[in-house]
């Protein structure tokens, strides 16, 4: 596990210093054992750990904790040589005992809590790490392990805040960014689990399963949700949307025509059912001078739906009013100018202007960004079919 290597590497600079060092109070608890034998016994594990042979350290710790029974950091520097050899059990066993006789040794309560996760012991992990963490609130590998074991118990709403910080800290760290979006995932699922179990047959549960199917392109299976959803309150405003967007995605122009007008006659100032509308209208060769009236709508209700400001460029250019459809294409290009429609229309515009040079141009630049995307589509059906063959 990379934090835990991390993790290893950071205590082994650490510990040593903690051997000898606590509170006067827990000081006087073993100073009489603290005996030349001990002494002997301390130095001959430093020696033996200092030269790779960590088994004799741990069996001189071991010696020395008979004679000394109360040395609370020799339990310590046991647990970590036990964790280091990824002996959790037995790092456990000595970090509980150690942390009764000094509850302040903060380096024991993180190598306890990581290793109660590392044994799959998740709720027995999450005390000893908020204990770390309050100690030291930047422990990266405390922070993240804690996050973990807050995931592994299911209480999500708490996961949230490490992994924030974590990613506030390390904005690159991807592992943070997954866990953060595996988090909210499972934060979603769970509150739309919780709408089917107070009625699996209201409306919005019908739209969840409505929206679950539309992700999976299972269309028929998602217009008979949205098809029950709109039965159950078609007066609602966003009752019809969703069957409408459906039958748009699907080009059955005639079926989202009548559902975004249902929409509309609830809810008139929808933008996106007035754009999709007007767009339904040029897509089926309707009058654009109802198009227009829609399209007029949906950029003063929404003034930064790029989408509408298109699609009245196009209305307008059907009605030869090409002057007034170009301020629409330059604001659209200005915030997208890598969509090839823009500059198709922008061709026509010049054209109709007069504007030979700027026409071919416009032109010119429409072809390259068409290859470019027909190239990418290329791209990612042969990686589609890479992936495939190497799944056989």
């Amino acid at each position: 596990m990379r934090i835990l290597l991390r993790y290893i590497r950071l205590l082994l600079i650490v510990v040593p210093f903690l051997c000898w060092n606590s509170s006067p109070s827990f000081a006087q608890s073993y100073e009489s054992e603290v005996t030349p034998e001990v002494q002997r016994l301390y130095a001959q594990a430093k020696s033996a750990e200092a030269q790779g042979d960590v088994s004799a350290a741990i069996d001189d710790y071991v010696a020395m904790l008979k004679l000394a029974p109360h040395l609370a950091p020799a339990y310590n520097n046991l647990g970590f040589l036990y964790f280091g050899q990824h002996d959790y059990v037995h790092a456990s066993e000595v970090l509980e005992h150690g942390i009764k006789l000094n509850p302040n040794m903060t380096t024991a309560s993180a190598l306890l809590g990581i290793s109660y996760f590392e044994m799959g012991e998740s709720q027995k992990a999450e005390a000893p790490l908020k204990t770390a963490l309050r100690a030291n609130p930047t422990d990266d590998n405390v922070e993240m392990t804690l996050a973990r074991v807050l995931i592994n118990t299911r209480k999500y709403e708490e996961a949230l805040a490490p992994l924030k910080n974590l990613t506030l800290r390390h904005p690159d760290d991807q592992e943070a960014w997954y866990l953060l979006g595996k988090t909210y995932l499972q934060l979603s699922e769970d509150a739309l689990g919780r709408i089917n179990k107070i009625d699996p047959n209201s409306m919005m549960a019908h739209n969840v399963a409505g929206e679950i199917d539309e992700s999976m392109h299972n269309y028929d299976g998602a217009l008979v949700e949205y098809k029950k959803a709109e039965d159950l309150s078609p007066q609602r405003a966003g009752a019809h949307m969703h069957l409408a967007d459906v039958y748009w995605d699907t080009s059955k122009w005639d079926s989202a025509a009548a559902e975004f007008a249902a929409e509309l006659k609830i809810d008139p100032n929808n933008c996106n059912a007035h754009w999709k509308l007007a767009n339904t209208i040029l897509e089926v060769n309707g009058p654009p001078e109802e198009a227009l009236t829609h399209l007029d709508d949906a950029v003063r209700l929404c003034p930064t739906l790029m989408q509408a400001h298109v699609d009245r460029a196009r209305a307008l250019i059907k009605l030869d009013q090409h002057s007034k459809a170009l301020p629409d294409l330059l604001l659209a290009e200005k915030e997208n100018p890598k969509e090839p429609s823009i500059h198709f229309l922008l061709s026509a515009v010049y054209r109709a202007q007069g504007k030979t040079s700027d026409a071919q141009q416009e032109l010119r630049t429409y072809g390259a960004l068409q290859r470019e995307a027909s190239q990418a589509a290329a791209d990612r059906g042969s990686d589609a079919i890479a992936i495939k063959n190497a799944s056989h």
